[in-house]
C-alpha cells in the first residue's frame, strides 16, 4: 500500500474541504486506490475554526511544515502569489512534492515553479487549479497525448457565467445580478478578479501551456471583463440568435496562437450557449478525438477538494511506478498573437441621434476600414432623441475595428461610448 504523509498549508474554504474529505472518505479512497492519506500537520494563521481540528495537527508556522522530515507531500491552498511561491519552492528544495489549486501562482510564476521542480526531481499536481472537479488537466496532459489540440473555447469563471445567465433569464442589469452573485457566495465582496476576466485569464494560461506544450505567459493573454455588458446587449444578442458568455479561448490559427478572455456572442444552438448558472464547460477540439466537452461545477469547496484528493492519489501511484511521474513540463515559450491582429466578426451597439443619414455616416467610416455590415437593428427605444443602433459585421481585423470605432465615437451623431463585442461561431 502506498502512503502519503501530508502537510496542508491553508485551512480556509478549500483547505477545510480537503481536510473534511480526507477525514470522511479516507477508507473509501484506500479501498479503491490502495493509497493511504495521512494528514501530519496543518498550517494556518488562525487558531479557531467552525469545525473540530485536533490541536496536535495545527501550527501557525508554515515553514515548520515544509521542514518536517515526516512530511513528503505539501498541499498549498493559501492562494495568491506570495508567500505561496516561496513555500512551494521551499517544499521542492526539501524533497517534497506539491499539490495545489493556485491558478494565479501557476499562471504568473509557472516557469520558475516548473524549472525548480525539475531541478530537484519533484512533482507538482494542479488539477484543481482549473475547472474545480472537472478533470481537464489530466485530459490534456495524458488522455489526449496523441492529439493535436486545435482550439479550446471555455466558460471557466462561474461568477461571470452566473451573472450573465441571470441578466439573460431575469432581464436584470449587471449591478443587480452582481449583488445576487455576492448574496449567493459566488462573488467576493471585491469581485474584480472575476468580473474583469483576470481569474479566467489565469486559467486559460494554464490550459494553453498544456494544450500546446509550451509555456504561455499570463501577461500575453488579453483579458476583457463583463462589467460593460448592459441588459440591452443581452436583448439585442438574443434577437440576432446569440447569447453572451465570457469565453476563455485558445485557438491555433495559420500564423500563431490566439489566447484571450472576452465577453462573446455565441449562437443559441451552441453547447456553450446553454451552460447556465455557475457551471463551467470546456470545449476542446482535437484532430483525432474530435470535439470533447467537459462540464461541471468549476469551483466550490467540494468539487475542488475532490480534485485535490484525486491529485494525491495520482501522486502516490506515480511514486509506486503505476503511472508515469509528472516530472516533465512544458518547454519553451508559446508565441501568443496580440489582440490587434485577430480576425473576428463583431457586434456594435451605438447610441445615436435619431435623424436621417445616421446609418450612412457610420457605414461610410466602417467601409473606409474594410469592415462589412451583415445585419442591422434600429430600435425605437428612445431616450430623448437618442436611439440604439445595432450592427453585426462580417469577419474583420481587430486593429481596423478599433480605429473605425475611435473615429465613429467622435461623430456628432454619437452619444456615449460605443459597445464592441466579438462573435464566435
Amino acid at each position: 500500500m502506498q502512503s502519503l504523509k501530508i502537510g496542508l498549508l491553508g485551512l480556509g474554504n478549500i483547505g477545510s474541504g480537503v481536510y473534511s474529505l480526507i477525514r470522511r472518505k479516507r477508507n473509501l479512497v484506500t479501498s479503491r486506490s490502495g493509497v493511504s492519506l495521512e494528514l501530519v500537520r496543518i498550517a494556518d494563521k488562525r487558531t479557531k475554526f467552525p469545525f473540530a481540528v485536533p490541536k496536535t495537527l495545527l501550527t501557525k508556522d508554515a515553514r515548520s511544515v515544509l521542514r518536517d522530515p515526516q512530511i513528503d507531500t505539501v498541499i498549498e491552498l493559501i492562494g495568491g502569489i506570495h508567500p505561496a511561491l516561496e513555500f512551494v519552492l521551499e517544499a521542492f528544495r526539501n524533497g517534497k512534492d506539491v499539490v495545489t489549486a493556485n491558478k494565479a501562482l501557476l499562471a504568473e510564476c509557472g516557469e520558475q515553479i516548473f524549472r525548480t521542480a525539475e531541478k530537484y526531481g519533484r512533482q507538482i499536481f494542479f488539477e484543481a487549479s482549473v475547472g474545480g472537479g472537472i478533470p481537464i488537466i489530466q485530459a490534456l496532459r495524458e488522455g489526449l497525448v496523441s492529439n493535436q489540440v486545435q482550439s479550446i473555447h471555455s466558460i471557466i469563471n462561474g461568477t461571470c457565467n452566473f451573472i450573465l445567465s441571470e441578466m439573460s433569464e431575469r432581464h436584470i442589469d449587471f449591478n443587480v445580478a452582481l449583488k445576487q452573485a455576492q448574496a449567493k457566495g459566488y462573488a467576493e465582496a471585491n469581485p474584480k478578479l472575476d468580473i474583469e476576466g483576470i481569474d479566467a485569464a489565469h486559467k486559460i494560461t494554464i490550459l494553453a501551456s498544456l494544450a500546446f506544450g509550451k509555456l504561455a505567459r499570463f501577461q500575453d493573454v488579453y483579458a476583457e471583463g463583463i462589467a460593460q455588458i448592459r441588459s440591452e446587449d443581452i436583448a439585442f444578442a438574443d434577437e440576432f440568435g446569440y447569447r453572451i458568455k465570457l469565453l476563455a479561448i485558445v485557438k491555433k490559427v495559420t500564423d500563431g496562437v490566439e489566447t484571450r478572455v472576452q465577453p462573446t456572442l455565441v449562437p443559441k444552438n451552441h453547447l456553450l450557449a446553454n451552460v447556465g448558472g455557475s457551471f463551467n464547460a470546456i470545449l476542446v477540439r482535437t484532430d483525432e478525438a474530435g470535439d470533447l466537452l467537459f462540464y461541471g461545477r468549476g469551483a466550490g469547496q467540494k468539487p475542488t477538494a475532490s480534485a485535490v484528493v484525486g491529485d494525491l492519489v495520482a501522486l502516490a501511484k506515480s511514486r509506486s511506478g503505476e503511472v508515469k511521474p509528472r516530472t516533465s513540463f512544458p518547454k519553451g515559450r508559446l508565441k501568443i498573437k496580440g489582440i490587434s491582429s485577430i480576425l473576428s466578426r463583431y457586434y456594435f451597439r451605438f447610441h445615436v441621434v435619431d435623424r436621417p443619414g445616421v446609418l450612412a455616416q457610420i457605414s461610410s467610416v466602417l467601409g473606409k476600414y474594410q469592415i462589412s455590415i451583415s445585419d442591422v437593428i434600429q430600435k425605437e427605444w428612445r431616450v430623448g432623441s437618442v436611439v440604439p443602433l445595432i450592427l453585426l459585421t462580417h469577419a474583420a481585423h481587430e486593429e481596423a475595428v478599433r480605429k473605425a470605432v475611435k473615429v465613429i465615437d467622435q461623430l456628432s451623431i454619437i452619444r456615449g461610448k460605443s459597445q464592441v463585442l466579438r462573435i464566435e461561431e
